[in-house]
């Protein structure tokens, strides 16, 4: 297949040897070239940490954002112009640490945003200090001692929150993890994909030869059928979902967890209450006319004085 855009740039990745980002960054080189999403309609939002010098390594619109906020970023880029595919990357740390109030608002809206959430049970760029994933009594070899806290399951807070496409899939099985994005990305509403990695230098407990043995696809299962095919089955397969997402010992599925394509989007609840929003949204509305801006230095004093406080010389 002849490729029209070459997502690929010069800036050469500089994660440690053997470190799961790579598996993510060519399952999602793979995913946009099937896709041939356009780069200029095309925008990864990333936060701090290993996994969010994504940005520069795709080239389509990027922006490396503040620790924990990578969403709330996202959020405004979407609303802003609602055209766009938008796609979160984090980690755990960063995503259900300091920005669990944000994931969590996303699968309340609904908002069409893909969240790819790098999940290694620690904070890799910090030294290996246990993340909000890391289950209660494991000991990575960072942690003097095992970790004290319990840990946060991702799928089960996404399905919990409303996200509407929930899967799991695994770094470094990159065929796999590839059509999960696609299906992400084709879905229409909030999705998260919680991508199991292994970090080669701090996580000495969940290795990538640990995940070898223990995940298994949902795909083999012919019995499980995680797509609502119409709107009264919703809450039975989600909670089928709930349930298999607290099966995490011993064996770990990977694979779609629930998709559901009947909830409304944020972007339409906007356009049902604010009807010119499709038509003058921020990213459309017009700027200029007759070679002067429309809002002008006394346009903008008189508005602000309106609506929210006066304005004095």
């Amino acid at each position: 297949m002849e490729l029209k855009w070459n997502y690929r740039t010069n800036v050469w990745p500089d994660w440690c040897p053997g470190c799961g980002n790579y598996g993510i960054l060519t399952a999602v080189y793979k995913a946009l070239e099937e896709l041939q999403l356009d780069p200029s309609q095309t925008v990864i939002v990333s936060g701090i940490g290993c996994s969010s010098k994504i940005p520069h390594f795709v080239n389509v619109n990027g922006v490396h954002t503040l620790h924990g906020r990578a969403i709330p970023f996202a959020t405004g880029i979407k609303i802003a112009n609602p055209s766009l595919n938008v796609i979160v990357h984090g980690g755990d740390g960063d995503l259900l640490g300091i920005g669990a109030g944000h994931f969590v608002a996303l699968g309340r809206r609904n908002l069409d945003i893909v969240v790819i959430l790098h999940d290694n049970g620690v904070y890799g760029l910090t030294k290996g200090q246990a993340s909000p994933t890391l289950p209660l009594g494991v000991r990575t070899k960072a942690l003097p001692k095992p970790n004290v806290q319990q840990a946060v399951n991702p799928v089960l807070l996404a399905l919990a929150s409303g996200y509407t496409f929930v899967a799991r899939s695994y770094a470094f099985d990159t065929p796999h993890l590839k059509n999960i994005i696609v299906q992400a990305i084709r879905h229409r509403g909030s999705a998260l994909i919680d991508v199991l990695q292994p970090c080669v230098v701090f996580n000495d407990v969940f290795t990538a030869e640990y995940y070898r043995k223990v995940t298994y696809k949902l795909e083999s299962d012919p019995s499980w059928d995680p797509y609502v095919r119409n709107p009264e089955e919703a809450d039975e397969k989600r909670l089928k979902a709930m349930e298999l997402a607290l099966k995490l010992e011993n064996k770990i599925p990977i694979g779609v967890f629930y998709a559901n394509p009947y909830v409304p989007t944020f972007e339409d609840r906007l356009a049902e209450s604010l009807k010119i929003y499709p038509q003058y949204n921020p990213a459309n509305s017009p700027i200029e006319r007759g070679k002067k801006p429309l809002m002008d230095k006394e346009t903008l004093e008189r508005v602000f004085s309106e609506f929210i406080v006066e304005v004095k010389e």
